[in-house]
Order: structure tokens, then sequence, then C-alpha cells
């Protein structure tokens, strides 16, 4: 008998790209699926994460439509062509500087624009326009760290690479959940304890993820992480680990520092009482350190986020000084970068205190970067930081700003003052991508430019370890899309200055950035890529994975710097800083008896305009929360899953509660990531203080003096529609996104005669199955268009609360639901066996369905792992899967 076996079409070629969320800078293959989407697969070839993806980039392919995209120039909300957008930009931008001055305008810029984009803004603002008031939202993110490497070692130098992670025999992780905001290199931190007996070592004042997973956690009091580093920098003097020989030769300023750190923290036990460790945990501690020579401590956001931010990563090098334990295999201080291309800001000048391609403001460097830009009118001084700056906006001195990638309207401390201060700008340009930001609705006569995004950029970006990688487009630009590069270099033609800004595409900027990087620099700059200074567009086209330091008399890149010194100061040594102790910015109060710190979850990003489209990344934190201590949660009288009312002196927000003891008493957390578009009172940015570091200029988000009540309501539930639906007015309420639908997660003070009243509002003309039981305070219904599910409302006593996680299982299907399943839906039951809430992103793996595969004998992550997939990819869930097996596997008490 003969078979006939269909011919099948071959796979695209994948486009390799890299993931435009966090600084690891993970390369991805794309297959475009000729429909807008895309397969989406971790590039095995990638040095940085060797096609390992984590929840975030394994679901980029769900986050590509659409429906909420920005297509067109639109003035005051009325569609325009792009060369009257452009016109409009450009004449307005003269018109402020000529009637206020040129700093009247001003840039506000993001780590998630191509360098190629960061490239131009410098150049168009700090010299054509004559702007020094350029800044980014990195600010916010990692400018301590930059303001920490510039003191030490004369440049904002990171001196190590991956591979250290792997050779280490030690990591120290200093205010970094790693295993959740960079998870595919904590799997590279556990893979090497599994490989090499790597231990691992968390410093954090909540115990998160990553202090679960460690070998030693050190909950410290906030704020002093100076005070630990200071005192492990007294024991490494007095136990002879110091590294003489290093410090005679390469370094500058040791003994101020080493003085200073005896005032702070003499010994173990002052360092004890200041940190609020136990003396026995500091002292296993400062062993540790000084008996492993193969020692990396990696540093985030909570070492960044804060008043001291500079002083606490200056504490950790001057160790790494101190013992010679940099620029070595397995050792060194290594900074942690929040966002994809942070670090490409930083080498073109996207921060106000610097210019391109490293350079500061010493007179010889704006002289040597005007010469080279031809640029007419040359900044010659830092501007304006981010919380400076809209600062300045709110005085009135800046008049016109152009927002570009970011949304600060939710993510910049004091938000809401944020917000009053964009709407009273003369002139408001935004490049945005997205429609429904905050930002973007901040006031009706914006000129709004429409911007591509990933997947549509085409340049390049630079993760922690200075490795540069390209983002390349694989979908079609939609509407009337274009890079911000372009937007940028087509004002800057209205201004005069077409020769200047005449770049036929990407690779051109590139060239231009790579040339500047190696002007005159005969090796006295760390940045330094004029080994690509001639590339040519096929070969950017292809170009692989590079880092810097590449310059053109070598032609080969550096992964460590500083073994043998070789600083970037002027007399090439390092400088040991003498730090102050540490002190919160805010005293709490008998009003605000809290201390509110803010950051990230596993699933989302930023403001979740991304990440917000995926139904997977949805489900494992679907609302905006709250942790509180259980001590503090029964003196305030909550429990899990109340709604409660966060206050500072700044703002309010109204969150879940999540009773855990992985936060201290008198500590609060929040995350960061929702929008006015996305919950009715969750945005947590609006309630941080902002104090900034005194140097870096990076605003406090981990430690807002606050205080926390019951906020009760009478019902709570869901409302789930086909398409997105407009909340309830006066509901509270969070959205999520549900796989064939949207789901709001509800609170209000109705009742069961307002939700039929709402329901019959929001569907007129459908067919209804309902449930009422108004003496309980029970409905639910469900609304029907022909036979097929349109909507579901559910509202219950807040104790009783219906299950979004069951409901929204009948959305998955356009199909017509048999009475089987009606009855199911209305009864508040899942037809059949669910998986529970979402523990694993990557594989949609649920708690139902480990708990399951642990009933039937899986004793192990790794057994849980072959059951079911579950934490078999990036890993971020296996802190939750221990603690299932933990509670599973507990003996019975007698």
């Amino acid at each position: 008998m003969n078979l006939h076996v269909p011919d099948l079409a071959p796979l695209p070629e994948p486009v390799r790209t890299t993931c435009p969320y966090c600084g690891v800078g993970c390369g991805v293959l794309a297959r475009p699926d000729g429909a807008g989407g895309a397969g989406i697969e971790g590039d095995p070839e990638h040095p940085a994460n060797f096609g390992r993806l984590c929840s975030k980039g394994s679901a980029l392919g769900e986050t590509l439509g659409l429906d909420d995209r920005v297509l067109h120039p639109t003035i005051a909300g009325a569609r325009v062509t792009w060369d009257h957008a452009l016109d409009t930009v450009a004449e307005r931008f003269r018109r402020v500087a000529e009637a206020h001055g040129p700093d009247a305008v001003a840039f506000y810029l993001s780590g998630q624009l191509l360098t190629e984009d960061y490239y131009v803004a410098n150049k168009l603002a700090k010299g054509f326009i004559g702007t020094p008031h350029v800044d980014t939202n990195s600010r916010l993110c990692m400018s301590s760290s930059v303001a920490a490497h510039r003191r030490a070692f004369g440049s904002d130098t990171v001196p190590g690479c991956y591979e250290d992670l792997d050779q280490a025999d030690l990591v120290v992780l200093v205010g970094s959940n790693a295993a959740w905001c960079h998870p595919i290199l904590f799997r590279r931190m556990l893979d090497a304890r599994a490989k090499r007996g790597t231990r691992i070592v968390t410093i954090d004042p909540r115990r998160t993820q990553t202090g679960e997973e460690a070998d030693l956690f050190l909950g410290l009091k906030p704020g002093t992480d100076a005070a630990l580093f200071s005192g492990l920098l007294v024991h490494l003097a007095e136990t002879g680990a110091v590294d003489e020989r290093y410090v005679a030769a390469h370094t500058a300023g040791f003994e101020a520092a080493l003085e200073r750190a005896r005032a702070i923290a003499p010994d173990s036990a002052a360092t004890a009482a200041l940190t609020g460790l136990a003396e026995a945990d500091v002292r296993h501690f400062f062993e540790l350190v000084r008996t492993t020579p193969r020692v990396v401590t990696a540093f985030s956001q909570g070492v960044n986020q804060s008043a001291q931010g500079t002083d606490k990563a200056n504490a950790i090098i001057n160790c790494h000084l101190a013992t010679g334990r940099i620029g070595k295999p397995g050792m060194g201080p290594f900074s942690l970068t929040g966002q994809p291309n942070a670090m490409g800001g930083r080498e073109v000048g996207g921060l106000a205190n610097m210019l391109a391609a490293h350079m500061h403001f010493a007179p010889e460097e704006v002289d040597l970067v005007r010469r080279f830009w031809g640029a007419p009118r040359i900044i010659t001084g830092e501007g304006l930081k981010a919380v400076s700056l809209f600062e300045a906006i709110e005085r009135g001195r800046i008049k016109a700003l152009w927002v570009m990638g970011t949304n600060p309207a939710v993510s910049m401390p004091r938000a809401d003052r944020v917000r009053a201060a964009m709407r009273s700008l003369d002139t408001l340009v935004i490049a945005e991508a997205v429609a429904t930001t905050d930002t973007v609705r901040v006031r009706e006569d914006a000129i709004v430019l429409p911007a591509l995004a990933w997947g549509e950029k085409d340049g390049t970006v630079t993760n922690s370890e200075r490795r540069i990688s390209r983002q390349r487009p694989f979908l079609k630009a939609p509407g009337e899309a274009r890079a911000d590069w372009w937007m940028l270099a087509q004002v800057g033609r209205r201004l005069g200055f077409a020769k200047e800004f005449a770049w036929p595409n990407a690779a051109a900027v590139f060239r231009e950035h790579a040339a500047l990087s190696g002007f005159e620099n005969a090796g006295s700059r760390d940045f330094d890529l004029s080994g690509l200074a001639d590339i040519t567009d096929a070969a950017y086209a292809g170009q692989r994975p590079v880092q810097w330091p590449l310059p053109r008399r070598t032609r080969t890149s550096e992964a460590r710097l500083f073994a043998n010194g070789g600083f970037f100061t002027r007399d090439r040594r390092a400088r040991f800083v003498a730090v102050q102790k540490p002190a919160l910015a805010d005293p709490t109060s008998a009003a605000f008896p809290f201390r509110l710190n803010t950051g990230r979850v596993r699933d989302h990003w930023h403001t979740l305009t991304r990440t917000g489209k995926s139904p997977r990344l949805s489900a494992h934190r679907a609302v905006p929360f709250v942790e509180v201590h259980p001590d503090d949660a029964a003196r305030a009288g909550l429990r899990e899953g109340d709604l409660a009312r966060v206050r500072t002196p700044y703002g309010a927000a109204v969150l879940e509660v999540m009773v855990t003891p992985g936060v201290q008493p008198g500590v609060l957390f929040a995350p960061m990531h929702w929008s006015e578009a996305t919950a009715s009172a969750g945005r947590v940015g609006a309630l941080a203080q902002g104090a900034v570091d005194p140097v870096s200029g990076q605003p406090e988000l981990k430690a807002t003096p606050a205080a926390i009540a019951p906020e009760p309501m009478r019902s709570r539930g869901f409302l789930i529609t086909r398409t997105p639906a407009p909340a309830p007015e006066g509901w509270w309420w969070a959205r999520a996104a549900i796989e064939g639908g949207s789901g709001l997660i509800v609170a209000t003070n109705d009742g069961p005669a307002e939700a039929a009243a709402l329901m019959r509002a929001r569907f007129p003309g459908a067919a209804f199955s309902e449930y009422a039981d108004p003496a309980c305070g029970v409905y639910r219904a469900a609304a029907f268009a022909e036979g097929r599910l349109v909507g579901a409302l559910a509202l219950a006593p807040a104790a009783e609360r219906p299950s979004f996680e069951a409901a929204k299982a009948f959305f998955r299907t356009q199909e017509l639901l048999e009475p089987a399943a009606r009855r199911a839906l209305i009864s508040g039951r899942a037809e059949s066996g669910g998986s529970g809430p979402l523990v694993c992103a990557c594989h949609t793996v649920g708690r139902d369905t480990i708990a399951g595969t642990i009933e039937a004998g899986a004793a192990s992550v790794e057994a849980v792992g072959a059951a079911c997939r579950a934490g078999t990819n990036c890993g971020s869930c296996i802190p939750e899967i221990r603690k299932l097996l933990a509670a599973a596997l507990a003996p019975s008490p007698a």
C-alpha cells in the first residue's frame, strides 16, 4: 500500500535578535508566522543565555499584537502627516529656545531605546540645540553604580563578565532578587553551585525568592548595606586578607577609607548592631569572604535605588580593591543592570552628567566632542537629572519636553506631581509605541509620534557585561511607525543641520558612534569601539555579539579589566572611597510608621505595556499587591487577600494584601508595575519619596515612610469580557489578560441588584444565565450572544471571593458552551479539573498540577520537573516549587 505524505512547508529561517527586557541581554530566535506574530526561542549560540529564556522572554510571541499601538502622528488627538508633525516639533522647540534659552528644552529617554536612538538624541540636544537637559529612566535604575564606578575607576567600567558567575566559588548578591529579576544569570549561579560547589549569599532586607535559594541569607535593616561592607573592609584589614602589593601598585586612598570604615563599623559586634543582623551571621559572612579567593559581589536595585546608593556600591568596590579581587576569573564587583540598554545609553551620554563615548565635562573632552560633531552649541556642563528635571518643569524653567520610550507618569517617584508638571509644559512631545500609556493620556494636546516596537527595531543594545548585541527587525513596521533615531534626525535637519543628521540607516549611526569612541583615544578612555568604526552595512546586519573595549589598534575585545591596574584616572590608580555612615533620608513617624519598599515581580516588566498583553504572564500576579509581615498584619486587622490602603506623604494606593514573613516587621513591599490603564488604584510610583543620592541623583525607591490600613469592600469578584471593556465606575479593579478575553478582578460596595443592572447595561440584547442570592450577597451571571459566551460577572462577600481562575477557562474557546459547562460557570466551579493558580509561566504549569505530581511521588524539584516540566527552563519558579514540596512532604503533627 502506497501512502502519500504531504509536503511540509519548511520552517522560516529564524531572525537572531535580543530580548527587550532586563540587562542580561539574552539572544532570541524569532520566526515570523506571516500573520504579525512570531515563534520565539532562546538563541543557543548567544553567550549571555546559551538558549535559555526566562518566563517573560519565552512569552514574547504573545505580546506582538497591534490592538493598542500608536500608528500615526497626532497633534492634540488629530491625525497629521509626518511632515506636519516634525515641522511642528522643530518650530516649537526653536520658538522655546529663542524665547527662553535652549536649556528650556529637555529630553527624557529610556533604557528601552536602542543605542543608535540614544546617540542621535544626545547629539541633537547637547551639540545642536544646546540643552544639557537630557536624562533617562536609567537614572532610576543604575546611575548610582555609574557614579560609584567613576569614583573608583575613573570611568563607568564594569570590570567583569558573566563567565565570572560560572567560575566564582562565592557569589554575594546585594539588593538583588536575581531569581526573579535576572533569572537566566541566577540559573548560571545555581548551575555553578551544582557543578563546583559555589556558595550563594543573599543580602537584602526582604527574604525574596533569591534569599530562599541562598546558602546564607542576611536580612539586614533597610539602608545599612554600606555599614556591612565597611565592617567587612575592617575585618579584611585586621585579618591580613588585604592584597598589599595590589593596593600599593594600583590604588590610592586606602588608609582614609579604612579609617572611615573603622569609625562606622569597627568590629563584627558593631556591624551586627548597625545592620540588625545576628553577630554570628556577620562573622560567618566575613569569614566566607576572607577565605574564598574567587568572589563575585553582584548588586542591583536594592543598592542603587537609595539616597546613599553610590556609597553602598563604593563600599562593595572597596572590599574588592583591597583584596585585589577584580578583573580576574571568578572575581569582581558586578553591577546587574535593570534595563536592556541602560548600558548603551551610558555609552552615548544618555545621562545628564555625561557626554557621548563615556566622556564628561573636562574642557578637553568638551572640545573633542565639539570638533568631532562640528557642534555649534556644545554644552559645557551637566544638565538636570530626572527628579530635578521634572521639578524644573514644575517650576516653569523647562517649557518643552520630548519623552521617548518611557512612562514617567507611572514610574517616576511622586508621580502625581510629575503628571501635573507635564500638564504645565508649553510643548509635550511623546514618541511612543503604545497608545494607552498614562503618559500619552496625560494631556490632550500632546504631539504623539508613532515609534517602532521590539520586533520592528533595527540597532544595538549593550548588556550588563559590556556585550553589544543586535536587535533586528522580523516584523513589518505597522502604520506609519518609524525609528526614534529617524524622528530625531528629521528634526535636526529642520533646525538647519541637514549635513550633520544625514544618516541613511542605523548602521551609519552606529559607525559614527564607534568612530567617536576612538577619536583621539590612545587608551585614555575606557569606552573604545573604534574597531567597528568602518563596519559595512552588510557586516552590521550580520554582526555577532561582541564586548567592548574593541579598539582599532587590536580589533580584539577584553572580557575583564583591571586585574593589573590600568584604571582610567589621571594617575591610572583606582580610588578607595571613604563612605558616609548609613542614614535613611526620611524618618518614620506615628502617622507613617512603616517603610515602603518597591520593586518588580517575576513575570511583569515596567508598566505592563508589553507583559500585560500575555495571559500566562498576567496569571502569576494578577493584581497589585502589598506584602505585610504577619505581626503587622495582625495589628492592623489585615488578612491574606484583603484590600488595604497604603499611604505615604506623597500619594496612596489600594492593594491586595499578601501576608508573608519574607518582609521584616515595619516594612512593606509593593511592585511598581500597575498604572492607571491597568488598575484603579495601583500606581505605587506615586507613593515613593524621591529623595536623591547627592552624587548620582538616583532617587530613593526602597524606604519611603508609609501607613497601611484595611480598605473594606462589601463584594469581591470579577468581570470577564471578550474584548477589553471599561471598568465599572467607582469599583476597585485590576485588569488581567486572559486567553480569549479580558479580565477585571474587582471589588465594590455594590451588591447583587447593582451587579444585575450592570450586566444588562453592558450586554444589551444578550441572553443571560444568572444566579442571585441577595440575602447572602451573591450574584453570578453569564451573557451569551447567538449562543456564544461574551461576558461573565461574579460577586460574593469579600471573604468568599469567586474563583477567577475557574471562570477564565470558559473563555478559551469561541465555541458554544454545552449545558454542563454553562451550569459549571454559573455555579462558580470549573467544568473539569484545572491546573490551579500559575506557578511556572514558562511551561504554563499551575499549583494543582504540581501538587498532583508531588502526591504521585515526586519528592524533589527535579522529579517535579521530569513529571510536568515546571522549573526546567529559567528556574525562577523553583523557590515556589520547593515551598510546595516542603508543605506536602512535612511530617504530620503527632
